[in-house]
């Protein structure tokens, strides 16, 4: 009888480590690993863990605990909240790439490398990033649209009732999203203060690619402000961009030139007044952003018509 070869347990496997990577703020850039089981109090206070230097913090904000994989976060009674994915909490459990905003940091949960060793106390590099990347105190947020998406950014700014301009630079415009007490107030692509703003917003909506800097409160009054409720545009805009992205290759860049097809084939009785409409400023202008700047219907209703207007062989793209 052969003897019996006792069964090995499989090895177990350390806990997944992580870290809290700074996206946004003083601190964008650094990094403070999370180690394995530990409670962090983060705040203004020197004594603590995690210190950040800034007035929105309180001097103990709010606590980590880490167990394992287990990662949760609680607000210590702060005097301007913590939020993690744009909704203010109380105590939450954090996943993998969520976001937390606490003061002007935005934060997010990632995957640590797992050779590096996790600090046993206070990181002593967030002060080193702050210092290496100081700016004026005129710009406290800064960060990549890619990183942190403009839906989510404008969640964590309305809930956290935030107000100032948040200016989106990408290669070809600028554009401006004025809030105030977390409300949207007011918006501009590229200065343009002819085309509405709702039109603005939901086009800059669509951008996925650029920097924003958030910058202070503008005073001013403007005509026509935004009403629509924050959740309402974001409702809104992301059907408009799932709609215009079904658009495809068929809707002709901004910067594209459009004239009549000559000669004109297709019978102009055909189409509707609002197909009238689109089919003038294409006549009048010649450039896609200048038609949907003129026209009188959002961005979305006027790409479809010229969308249709370019496939039923009444204009063309030079």
């Amino acid at each position: 009888m052969e003897p019996s070869v006792p069964k090995m347990s499989p090895p177990s496997l350390p806990a997944k480590q992580f870290a809290l990577r700074f996206i946004s703020g003083k601190y964008q850039g650094g990094e403070f690993p999370l180690p394995a089981s530990k409670e962090l109090v983060v705040g203004r206070s020197s004594e603590l863990d995690m210190v950040l230097v800034e007035d929105m913090v309180s001097r103990r904000h709010a606590k980590i605990t880490v167990t394992g994989d287990q990662i949760f976060i609680q607000d210590l009674g702060s005097t301007n909240g913590t939020f993690v994915n744009g909704e203010k909490i109380k105590r939450a459990r954090l996943q993998e790439g969520d976001r937390i905003l606490i003061g002007t940091s935005i934060i997010k949960l990632v995957a640590a490398d797992a050779s590096s060793s996790p600090s046993a106390s206070r990181s002593p590099n967030l002060e080193d990033v702050a210092a290496g990347r100081r700016t004026s105190q005129v710009r406290t947020m800064s960060g990549s649209i890619a990183e942190i998406p403009l839906p989510d950014l404008m969640q964590l700014f309305s809930a956290s009732k935030k107000s100032g301009v948040l200016v989106i630079r990408t290669d070809h415009d600028v554009g401006k999203i004025f809030f105030d007490g977390g409300q949207v107030a007011f918006s501009t692509v590229n200065e343009n203060y002819e085309v509405p703003p709702l039109k603005c917003l939901f086009r800059i909506l669509t951008w996925s690619d650029g920097s924003f800097d958030m910058e202070p409160p503008d005073p001013r009054e403007f005509p026509n402000p935004v009403t629509m409720s924050t959740e309402g545009i974001l409702m809104e805009g992301m059907r408009q961009i799932d709609e215009m992205s079904r658009l495809g290759d068929d809707m002709p860049p901004m910067h594209a030139t459009i004239s009549f097809a000559m000669p004109m084939i297709p019978p102009m009785r055909d189409l509707a007044p609002e197909e009238v409409d689109v089919l003038q400023l294409a006549y009048n202008y010649g450039h896609t952003e200048t038609i949907l700047n003129k026209s009188l219907a959002g961005d979305l209703d006027t790409a479809q018509i010229l969308v249709k207007l370019l496939k039923g062989g009444y204009l063309r793209v030079e």
